[in-house]
This record gives C-alpha cells, sequence and structure tokens, in this order.
C-alpha cells in the first residue's frame, strides 16, 4: 500500500500502515519539519487499529489533515 504525503508550509505529514496485533493494521503519520535547519521528525500514532489496511490508511489520512490543520504557520 502506497504512502500517502500532504504538505503545508514548512511541514510535510506522511500516512502510512503498518501491521498490528491478531492481523488488524494501525495508521500511523510521520510529522516532519523543514525549516532549513536540522529536519524534526514526530510520529503519530491512530489510537484503534483496523481490520483492513484500506481502513487503517484512511484513519491515518484522516489523522494527517487533523495534525496539518491544527499547525499554525
Amino acid at each position: 500500500m502506497e504512502d500517502v504525503t500532504y504538505t503545508k508550509g514548512i511541514y510535510t505529514a506522511t500516512a502510512t500502515v503498518r501491521p498490528a496485533n491478531s492481523g488488524h493494521y494501525q495508521g500511523v503519520v510521520s510529522l516532519a519539519r523543514d525549516d532549513g535547519e536540522e529536519p524534526e521528525n514526530v510520529l503519530y500514532e491512530v489510537e484503534a487499529t483496523s481490520a483492513t489496511a484500506t481502513e487503517a490508511l484512511e484513519e491515518a489520512k484522516a489523522l494527517a489533515h487533523r495534525i496539518l490543520g491544527e499547525l499554525e504557520l
């Protein structure tokens, strides 16, 4: 499954999926900040797991949108 990337100013959020316990999947968002100095990365996890990778990616994409929406440039 392909990662999905969103950008807002100096921030880049990458939504992806990783396997979780019991055959479920968890959505994950990596937030990178690149302001010309050393890049800063923060990892966010979707709290709930999903039965399919597609559902987990949709949850990760929604989380990425929420994170970027809360940022002030």
